[in-house]
């Protein structure tokens, strides 16, 4: 079984009505007291993709199955992200 799945640029390529999709299949994904790493767009943006996502907004989607771990900047993003990656870990609740 996984002890941590990775990810970049999957929820940021999907339009905000499929986030709460994301979080549930995610949250399957992950078995519980695993990790989930991952590259967040973190920050409104006008359109998509990418799509851009607050950091509230993020808390609110994946705190009920994940706890959040470490945030920290990324300073070496790609050009569409514009500088507003953020490398985030989340473990999975049981």
């Amino acid at each position: 079984m996984a002890q941590w799945v990775y990810e970049r640029a999957f929820l940021c390529s999907m339009p905000p009505r499929c986030w709460p999709g994301y979080a549930a299949r995610i949250t399957a994904l992950v078995p519980p007291g695993a990790l989930l790493a991952e590259f967040f767009f973190v920050g409104a943006t006008p359109k998509g993709p990418p799509f851009g996502i607050e950091r509230d907004v993020l808390l609110k989607l994946l705190s009920p199955s994940f706890e959040w771990v470490d945030e920290r900047p990324f300073s070496d993003s790609l050009p569409v992200f514009g500088q507003h990656e953020r490398w985030m870990s989340w473990r999975r609740r049981a």
